[in-house]
Order: C-alpha cells, then structure tokens, then sequence
C-alpha cells in the first residue's frame, strides 16, 4: 500500500510484518497535543488498513512514555480549550477505536511513566510490557478535569472499579511491580531489554492466526455489554468463521497431523 509523508510528532516503522509506532515529542514528555492526536488517528487508520502488519508495538521517544494531554496547549487555547480538548479527544478517541478493534495485536512497550492520556492509552493495548523504571498515574483529577481516552471503559475491566476509582479520585502512582500485581502490565523487564521483549513477543504475534486474534479482541470488547446468549452467538459466528480462513484450515490440519502450523494470516 502507498505510505503517507511521515508524521511530524511520532514515529511509524516496520520491521517485516511488525510496526512500531513510537510517539516522538520526546522535549515536551511525549504530551498529546493537536498535532500528535491528528497523527495518531492517521497513523491508526493506516495500520489498521496495511494487511501485511499482523502485530504492532506502541512506545515512546526518551525517558517518558506519555505524560497525558499537553496542558500548555490547553492553556493556550483560553476561552477555546472545551473546543480544542473536543478536538484532542476526538482524534485520540477514533485512534483508539482503530487500534482496539484491529484484528492486529498491539503491544504497550512503556518505557517510562504513562500519567493521564498515556495510562489511557496503555490501557487500551491488547498487552503491556513494562520498564522497571515506569510508573503509571491517572493525574486527571490533579489538573482538575475527568479522564478520557478510554480509561473509564477499560481500566475497570483490567483492575476492577474501586482499584480505578482509587487510582482516578487519588491520582496514587504506580510502579511497575504493582502494575504487574494489580494485572495493569503482563511483564515488567529492565529498560534495556524492554523493546527486545517487545519485539520477540511481536514475532511470534505476526506469526500467528491475524484472523483469529481479530475474532478475540472483538469477543473481548463485546463482552463488556452483551448478554450470555449475545455473546455466545459472537463465539459461534467467530469460531466458524476462522474455520473458512486458510489459518484456520491450516491449523486444524497441523493439530491432526501433531505438526506446528504454519499460518499465514489468511
């Protein structure tokens, strides 16, 4: 597929069947503002439409994974800002949409703190890795606003609602060994080794059934509101439908013939 010029705020690199989105304002902590949110968006939309990206590892430039929305920019806009924070949510909103409902994992590589906008986006990956280093706080409330970027949806699920009620009434930081103990990260490993991690649980992701790692995240997103009966005619429709994908003829083969399967993402 034909790329777009390269984003001004982040950046979008592939490695085979892996690309590695790195949010790049690395002076100002990574800090979404209007630019970032608008390239985000674009950035999201055209993985989401690159059919040879089957994983994704999302980080950030420098010592900060993302330090939230920029508050500077905010303050800048002055009587503007309900307009420019609509604005700013609403592309990191659709971004978000884009990589939640890929059928591409995407994995959070957090190289440093995530407060604000950069927890919500941590929360809205499919896994997380984490640096010894990171810590993790919600901050909303401390600049007297609410959360957005998918946190309230999200982090409940992840950690339950008093756990997330502390963490967005108290803005209480986390290390990343509470992090992995409250199950907001999957792994946490020394900094220098994070993006190696990454990239290794990445390859085998894109080595994977796509289709099927579709299927689930749809499942699991469903599952937030639909009845038992809804849910299980998900599972029905999700499972016959990986039965037509070459992956999944693919594998049933190679379970019969007690062989590895080589899938494709077909």
């Amino acid at each position: 597929m034909s790329r777009p010029a390269p984003y001004s705020t982040l950046r979008l690199e592939r490695n085979g069947s892996i690309a590695t989105l790195t949010l790049a304002r690395a002076s100002h902590a990574n800090a979404l503002d209007l630019t970032m949110s608008r390239d985000l968006l674009h950035a999201a939309i055209e993985l989401d439409e690159d059919p040879d990206v089957r994983a994704v590892i999302l980080t950030g430039e420098g010592k900060m994974f993302c330090a939230g929305g920029d508050l500077a920019g905010m303050k800048e806009a002055g009587a503007r800002a309900p307009a420019y924070i609509k604005e700013l949510a609403g592309n990191l909103h659709l971004a978000i949409s884009r990589l939640a409902r890929m059928r591409t994992p995407v994995i959070a590589a957090v190289n440093g703190t995530a407060a604000g906008a950069g927890f919500s986006l941590v929360c809205a990956t499919d896994l997380a890795i984490a640096a010894e280093s990171a810590k993790f706080t919600m901050a909303y409330t401390g600049a007297g606003l609410s959360p957005d970027g998918s946190s309230s949806y999200f982090l409940p699920r992840i950690i339950g609602q008093r756990r997330t009620l502390e963490l967005m009434l108290t803005n209480r930081v986390l290390n990343s060994e509470l992090a992995l103990e409250w199950g907001l990260v999957n792994q946490v490993v020394p900094l220098d080794e994070l993006m190696a991690t990454a990239e290794k649980l990445a390859g085998q992701l894109a080595s994977g059934p796509t289709f099927a790692y579709g299927v689930v995240k749809r499942l699991i997103v469903n599952s937030a509101y639909d009845s038992l009966e809804s849910q299980m005619e998900h599972e029905t429709r999700g499972i016959a439908d990986c039965a037509r994908t070459k992956d999944g003829q693919e594998g049933i083969a190679a379970f019969l013939e007690k062989r590895r399967p080589q899938f494709t993402g077909n």
